[in-house]
């Protein structure tokens, strides 16, 4: 059953991670670019839809840090690891098909266009292929896929007779 839920908080993970980043990104990143072109910056506390999108992001890496941190099943990080992972392979192989895997086409909710073009903005810049790494390193940890063990013996006193070598 444990492994079961970190299955499905893993899906939920991957979700999160690239959807709700790759749409936060494109929020943060506009502030950025006005900047740099020489208009005004975007100031965060004026601007609501810059703090959404800061907010999402710590959100989302808060969400990261539990799973990667947290005593879960080990699927919770395995799985968006190698979809990230995958993703970045797929685009250091051929580029324009991992970039078209993100949706992007202008007939969908403008919202989902902005989180693809931030899904393909992030894993160009292989933040991505970061993420997929730092998810699989709990994974490699044996201590991850067993359970607790609840039939732990009590912590025994020491014994009053001396040990040592007398």
């Amino acid at each position: 059953m444990r492994h079961f839920l970190g299955l499905l908080l893993g899906i939920v993970m991957t979700a999160v991670l690239t959807a709700g980043a790759g749409w936060a990104s494109q929020d943060v990143v506009r502030g950025l670019v006005s900047a740099a072109g020489g208009a005004t910056a975007v100031d965060p506390v004026r601007d609501t839809k810059a703090l959404v999108a800061i907010g999402a992001m710590a959100v989302a890496g808060l969400l990261l840090g539990l799973v990667v941190a947290g005593r879960v099943s080990p699927l919770a990080t395995f799985v968006p690891s190698m979809v990230l992972l995958a993703w970045t392979v797929i685009y250091v192989l051929d580029v324009n098909r991992a970039l078209g895997l993100a949706p992007t086409d202008p007939t969908l909710d403008a919202r989902i266009v902005q989180a693809g073009r931030g899904m393909q903005d992030l894993l160009a810049k292989g933040v991505f292929a970061l993420i997929g790494i730092a998810l699989f390193i709990p994974v490699l940890m044996p201590s991850r896929w067993s359970g607790r063990d609840d039939a732990e013996e009590p912590y025994e006193e020491e014994s009053a007779e001396p040990a040592g070598y007398y």
